[in-house]
C-alpha cells in the first residue's frame, strides 16, 4: 500500500534543494515568495546555488542537502529548485530508511522523476509531479500546486485538444497506480531504479528529445519487459521534441510514440497538461488513478493525507 505523507499547511517548514542543475537566483526568489505567500516557512539547502560543471555542486554536496532535508523532522516537504541534469547520479544513495520513518512530500518534475521513482521503489512513498518553478508557472499551475500539496482531495485532469499529444488518445478505461513522469528519466532508471509497472498507469512527458531518442527509450522499456502488465498510458506534454536536420522521413513525435505504445493494447489518454509546456499542472505520483480515454479525464488520488 502506498505511503502518503501529511498534507502541507500554513506554518510548515519546507526546504528547497538542488539535486540536479543550478537554478537562477531570481527564479528561486520567486519560488520562495510564492511559497511564503501560502504560509510556508522556507529554508534553502546550503548548496542550492553551487556550480560544478552542469551540476549544482558535486554529487556529495547535492546528496547531503537532499538527505539532510529528508532526515530533518521539522521539514515537511522537500522541493527541488529545478530539474536539469544529475539527479540520477545520487538517486541510489537517498536515505530510504529516514524517508520511510518520517514520510514527507518530494516536489518536482523533469529530472526529479528519478527521485520519485527511487522513493516509490524503496519506500512506496507517493510524491508530487509539479513544482512552483518559473517561467511558465501560471495561475492554473499555482492553483493545481496548492490543491495537490495542501488538500487530500481527488485530483481530476482533463485532456486538452490544443496539446499535440491529444491525437494519441484511443478509447477505453483503466485503473491503477499512476507511476512515471519524464521519459528520459524512466529510461535512465531501467534496470536499477524502476518500480514495477505491473497493474499501473504509466505517465509520460518529455522535453527537448529527438525522434531517435524517444524511439530508443520506448523500445528499450518494452523489450526489457518494464511495460509488461500496464493497464493504461497517460501522456502529457512533449515540449520542443521532434525531428532535427538529420532526421529522414516525415514522422512526427506522435508517430513515434503512437507506433511504440499502441502495440501494448491498453487505453491511451494524451493531451494532458503535464510537463514542460504551457501552464503545466501538478499531479500526484504513486497513488491510484482512473484513466478514462472516452471522456478525456485522468482522476488521481491525492499524494497527501
Amino acid at each position: 500500500m502506498v505511503v502518503k505523507p501529511p498534507k502541507l499547511k500554513a506554518g510548515d517548514k519546507v526546504c528547497l534543494v538542488s539535486p540536479a542543475s543550478t537554478p537562477e537566483k531570481i527564479q528561486v526568489k520567486a519560488t520562495v515568495e510564492h511559497l511564503e505567500a501560502l504560509g510556508l516557512e522556507v529554508q534553502l539547502g546550503k548548496h542550492v546555488f553551487d556550480r560544478h560543471g552542469y551540476l549544482a555542486g558535486t554529487d556529495e554536496v547535492r546528496l547531503k542537502d537532499l538527505n539532510d532535508a529528508i532526515r530533518d523532522p521539522a521539514i515537511r516537504a522537500v522541493i527541488a529548485t529545478r530539474g536539469g541534469k544529475g539527479a540520477y547520479r545520487i538517486a541510489k544513495d537517498l536515505d530510504f530508511k529516514a524517508a520511510s520513518k518520517n514520510p514527507k512530500l518530494l516536489i518536482g518534475f523533469s529530472e526529479i522523476t528519478i527521485l520519485h521513482l527511487a522513493l516509490l521503489k524503496h519506500c512506496n512513498l507517493s510524491g508530487l509531479h509539479g513544482a512552483p518553478w518559473l517561467p511558465g508557472f501560471s495561475a492554473r499551475s499555482a492553483e493545481s500546486f496548492r490543491l495537490a500539496a495542501f488538500t487530500p482531495g481527488v485530483i481530476t485532469l482533463e485532456s486538452n485538444k490544443q496539446e499535440s499529444t491529444h491525437a494519441l488518445t484511443t478509447s477505453g478505461m483503466a485503473q491503477g497506480r499512476l507511476i512515471g513522469g519524464n521519459e528520459d528519466m524512466l529510461a535512465t532508471a531501467a534496470g536499477w531504479m524502476l518500480p514495477s509497472f505491473d497493474g499501473a498507469i504509466l505517465l509520460l512527458e518529455a522535453f527537448g528529445m529527438r525522434m531517435g531518442q524517444m524511439d530508443r527509450h520506448l523500445t528499450m522499456l518494452e523489450n526489457a519487459g518494464h511495460l509488461t502488465g500496464l493497464k493504461g498510458i497517460a501522456i502529457g506534454q512533449y515540449t520542443e521534441c521532434g525531428p532535427d536536420a538529420t532526421t529522414q522521413g516525415n514522422w512526427t513525435t506522435n508517430d513515434v510514440i503512437g507506433e511504440r505504445l499502441r502495440r501494448l493494447n491498453v487505453p491511451i489518454l494524451g493531451g494532458l497538461p503535464i510537463g514542460h509546456g504551457d501552464s503545466p499542472v501538478a499531479v500526484p505520483i504513486g497513488t491510484m488513478a482512473t484513466l478514462d480515454a472516452n471522456s478525456g479525464t485522468l482522476t488521481v488520488e491525492s499524494a497527501v493525507t
